[in-house]
């Protein structure tokens, strides 16, 4: 009977290659990092408006990576549905559809009244009081003439709330609502508004410091409805946008 030969044992990397790998993988992390966060922000400004082709070429010489790890950027913000790739075309900017924006704005409507349920148990005065900090900021902006920054504010305050009901899978989850309603705002939107509702969210804030959550709810409801009557989600207007798409794409050099 023929006794198998054992395989020789691999090598343990020296412990400074062990360091240094170790190091680059972090490394990788957080630019992937950098990069998912400067794109999303780009597109939550509309300065990556839907449609637009995502360079990987540019983005990896940017940051001074490789195109694998631009693709593992890329591929996180896809999941996201921020991002989308077309067969043999590449990664674009999302382009939801009529129905997607209808499930955003359902999906986003319970989540803000359960938010509220939660930060009225919760928040203290001195929440309240960043609330407040935050919506001066926003009057200060919206009182300005800076256009970035005002698209910049968008769903800062909805964020926060829900940072104060202390539930970090719904913060999360509202933060990736409010980053595809943006892409439904810029597709859909019939006249831009600059404004972002300061006066809802002070009224909010009046609400919750009463304690009353029947009377914020109803609030939210209403400023949210304010938000969903800015933009057109019938099936004429999105066949108009995906047809816009189609022309871009076969016309472009």
């Amino acid at each position: 009977m023929l006794k198998s030969t054992p395989r020789p044992r691999a090598k343990p990397l020296p412990k400074p290659q062990r360091e240094a790998e170790s190091e680059n993988a972090e490394g990788a992390d957080d630019i992937t990092d950098k990069i998912c966060a400067t794109l999303a922000g780009a597109v939550a400004e509309r300065a990556l408006k839907p449609g637009t082709k995502i360079l990987e070429d540019a983005i990896a010489d940017h940051f001074g990576v490789s195109r694998t790890v631009v693709r593992g950027a890329l591929g996180i913000l896809q999941r996201d549905h921020l991002l989308e790739r077309k067969r043999n075309r590449g990664t674009f900017v999302a382009e939801p559809s009529v129905a997607e924006a209808k499930d955003l704005f359902e999906t986003r409507r319970a989540l803000e009244r359960v938010i509220l349920e939660r930060v009225i148990q919760r928040a203290t005065a001195a929440d309240f009081d960043r609330l407040d900090v935050i919506v001066d900021d926003e009057q200060r902006v919206h009182d300005a003439t800076d256009e970035a920054a005002k698209k910049g504010l968008s769903g800062q305050f909805h964020i926060e709330l829900a940072r104060l009901g202390g539930n970090e899978v719904m913060t999360e989850l509202l933060g990736k609502v409010v980053a595809r309603i943006s892409l439904v705002m810029a597709l859909y939107e019939e006249e831009p508004h600059d404004d972002c509702g300061t006066n809802h969210h002070r009224e909010i804030i009046a609400d919750l410091r009463r304690h009353d959550l029947a009377a914020a709810q109803e609030r939210m409801d209403e400023h949210l409805a304010d938000i969903e009557s800015r933009v057109r989600l019938t099936q004429a207007q999105g066949d108009r946008h995906a047809f816009v798409s189609v022309l871009k794409a076969f016309s472009s050099p």
